[in-house]
Order: structure tokens, then C-alpha cells, then sequence
């Protein structure tokens, strides 16, 4: 008989974890407590700007391996596009000082040797300094570990963990940087080619996936909130939604895929990262000059990154906390100014249609203090399972970590754990 295992949450962790269950033989139940699958990694029709736009624009790497052999378990690799090479084009709008920083296609850091292919005027010491980082422990903090000053910092490690930790870099964990770093600059240009999801991270990493999931015979249901989760012994024993409750069998199991304030009412108890930070995203209906890249770096101004997809220019500001409540269309304009700017663009263009996206929980805190508080995804309940980039993946709050969680339940469930 197939065993049954219950995911409740359809996040791109639940998800991640019913793909490997499902394609392990498993019979999957997805409980998603929303109107809508992906979690915070999903895209939506905006009447806004007449667009499909992503509630959040997250970039992948090449060496991203766990999210990378999620899509193409699901058919979708393909529609993660990016260069051939690992190249990233930046633009300091507060000189006018732009650069490609070319990290080529090796397995090593050779480009850290080439001035051409590096930051400018940086010299190969500058990148030596940011050694201690690799070997950080998550107790430290980035600011303890390495000089946050300089034209490296500023022209790039701090653009890049800003990113990666959504908090400002001195004060996050030296060791989810230190592994940022030696996953991306560290491992060369072969693992940090820019991947997007063109079309839309729902077509790619979400909609493909439920529909794999329902194929098989499996139930991906939406307005299926738990209440509680019924403990008999050392066992989860019964499932009690809003109207229903399901009794579990034997050896049946569950994997908790909900975002931390829900995982720890259901579990009395748990420890979860109890801090947030925001990130704000704007998306402009306004089609991208010839020749764009697909990502470019911007320093010396409100934005940080800048994409650029059909018919769309949209922006990512990370530790956005001061703009949550900043009046969205003076938000906006502000927006748009340094767009203008970055993307070479008269100064004097009126706003396109616009759609500004605040989260104010995007991702936990990631420093010292709350990653102490990520838990690993055993619980006291031998059939329960924890999944979800808040948990204790080694990697701040990314896709990346969001499906090594789902990878990381499902195999302990295939182990018999």
C-alpha cells in the first residue's frame, strides 16, 4: 500500500518536499491554508499596469543546485533564463560610473586575478580580506568579521549581502554570509550565472509543480487552514482543519511547511525567528531599452537592483522597513527618478503605470540573534517534519534554502526517520 504523507503549506518548501515524496512513491495530500499556491514566490495578474508581475523578483544562480533540480524535476529548467556567462553589469547613479564584473565561466575565482574582470579600483588584497567570512560562525557578526568600508563594499559585497541577508550587512550573521560568499564569488563564474524565471515565477517554480502533484493521482487543495495539530505519544494522530479533521494511519507523516508565527501556534513550544524584515518591490509598465541585461546592479541610490523583463522594468529594494508606510506614489516617483537614471532613461519621463509591493514580513532577521532561533526539521513527533527557508537550512531566507528545506523533510521521511 502507498503511505500517505500530508503537506500542509504549498510554499515552494511544501512544494519541493511533495515533488520528491510523489516521485518517490509516496500518496501526497497538499493543505494550503490560502486562495493561492507559491507562498511569497508567486505571480499574479495586476490591473495596475495590465501585467503578470511576481510578488517579489528573486534571482537564482547556476550553483542555486537544489532549486535548479526542483525545476527540472518539474519540466521547467528551460524557463530559467540568464547569459551564458557570468556577468554583472552595475551602475553607480550617484556618479554616472558604470562596470561589468565578469566572473567568467570557471569552477574557481580565477577573475579575482584579472583587473579588467574585477570591481574597479579594487586590488586582489581587497577580495583576501574577505576570507574571515568564510569561516565565520553564525554567532558573528558580519561587521566583526570583515572592514565594512572600502570600494569593494560598497561597490559590491555590500550590494550582495544586502541581498542575500535583507538586513543592513554589519549587523547580520558572518556565517550565513560566509556562505553566500563560498556558494557564489568563491565558486566561481560556473556557479554564479544569473537565472529568471521570464515568465513569471508561479509558470515556472509553482503551477508546473501542482499540476505534476494532481497528475499523479495527488490532492493540492487551496482554503485548507490547520487548526491543530492532535498528538497521541510521540505521533502526530489527527489533522484538524477549519471543518474537517483527518485521522492518520500508522505511518503516516507530516511535513510542516508554514511560514514560523503558524508553525509555532500549532506547536507549543517551537522556537522560530520572532524578528522580520521587509522588501519592497516596484514594477513599471514601460518596455526596457534594446539591449538591457536582464539584471543590473545600482549603487549610490534608492534602488538596489533593477530587472528587466518584457514590456516591464521592476525593482527589488531589500531592508525596506523604512518604506513600508512612505506614501506609495511618492514612493513611486522616488522609484522611478533612479530607474530613469540606472537604465539611462530621460530624467524628465513621466511615471508608466506602476504597481509598488511591500512586504513588510518578507524574510526573518538574518543575524546572529534570530538564526540561533531557526529550528532543524525534526520535531518530538517521530511522523513530523519542518520545512521552510526559516528553518535551519546554513543559507539566509532564499529559494535556494526554501527548497534544501522541502529536500531536506522529504528525505528524512524517505529514511524512515
Amino acid at each position: 500500500m502507498q503511505k500517505n504523507v500530508h503537506i500542509i503549506g504549498a510554499g515552494i518548501s511544501g512544494l519541493s518536499a511533495a515533488v520528491r515524496l510523489a516521485n518517490a512513491g509516496y500518496r501526497v495530500h497538499v493543505h494550503e491554508a490560502t486562495q493561492q499556491f507559491g507562498g511569497r514566490c508567486r505571480s499574479y495578474f495586476d490591473g495596475a499596469t495590465n501585467l503578470t508581475i511576481d510578488n517579489g523578483n528573486h534571482l537564482l544562480l547556476s550553483g542555486n543546485s537544489h532549486a535548479l533540480a526542483y525545476a527540472k524535476s518539474i519540466g521547467t529548467e528551460a524557463g530559467l533564463v540568464g547569459p551564458k556567462r557570468a556577468q554583472f553589469p552595475f551602475a553607480d547613479i550617484s556618479t554616472g560610473q558604470r562596470w561589468l564584473l565578469d566572473l567568467g565561466e570557471s569552477r574557481l575565482p580565477l577573475w579575482v586575478f584579472d583587473e579588467a574582470r574585477r570591481v574597479p579600483d579594487t586590488s586582489l588584497l581587497d577580495y583576501l580580506a574577505l576570507m574571515p567570512l568564510i569561516w565565520a560562525g553564525t554567532d558573528k557578526l558580519v561587521g566583526k568579521a570583515i572592514r565594512c568600508e572600502g570600494t569593494l563594499y560598497q561597490r559590491l559585497v555590500q550590494p550582495l549581502l544586502l541581498a542575500a541577508l535583507n538586513v543592513d550587512p554589519p549587523e547580520g550573521s558572518a556565517g550565513l554570509a560566509g556562505a553566500i560568499v563560498r556558494e557564489t564569488l568563491l565558486a566561481g563564474g560556473q556557479a554564479c550565472r544569473p537565472l529568471i524565471a521570464r515568465d513569471g515565477l508561479s509558470a515556472v517554480l509553482v503551477e508546473p509543480a501542482v499540476k505534476l502533484l494532481q497528475d499523479k493521482g495527488n490532492t493540492v487543495q487551496l482554503g485548507r487552514e490547520l487548526r491543530e495539530l492532535a498528538i497521541t505519544g510521540d505521533r502526530v494522530s489527527e489533522l484538524k482543519f477549519v471543518g474537517d479533521a483527518i485521522a492518520l494511519g500508522p505511518d503516516d507523516v507530516v511535513v510542516l511547511a508554514v511560514p514560523p508565527r503558524p508553525a509555532a501556534a500549532l506547536l507549543p513550544g517551537l522556537k522560530t525567528p520572532s524578528k522580520f524584515r521587509a522588501i519592497v518591490n516596484a514594477h513599471f509598465r514601460y518596455d526596457p531599452p534594446k539591449d538591457s541585461a536582464p539584471i543590473l546592479g545600482v549603487v549610490g541610490g534608492l534602488v538596489e537592483w533593477l530587472f528587466a523583463f518584457p514590456q516591464r522594468l521592476s525593482v527589488t529594494i531589500s531592508n525596506g522597513d523604512r518604506l513600508v508606510d512612505m506614501p506609495r506614489e511618492e514612493l513611486a516617483l522616488a522609484i522611478w527618478r533612479d530607474v530613469c537614471k540606472a537604465a539611462g532613461l530621460p530624467a524628465d519621463l513621466p511615471l508608466p503605470p506602476w504597481q509598488i509591493v511591500r512586504e513588510r514580513r518578507a524574510t526573518f532577521e538574518a543575524t546572529p540573534e534570530q538564526n540561533a532561533l531557526r529550528p532543524g526539521p525534526v520535531t518530538s513527533s517521530k511522523n513530523l517534519f519542518l520545512a521552510g527557508d526559516w528553518t535551519d537550512t546554513g543559507l539566509p531566507a532564499t529559494i535556494e534554502g526554501s527548497v534544501r528545506s522541502g529536500d531536506r523533510a522529504a528525505d528524512l521521511v524517505l529514511a524512515g526517520r
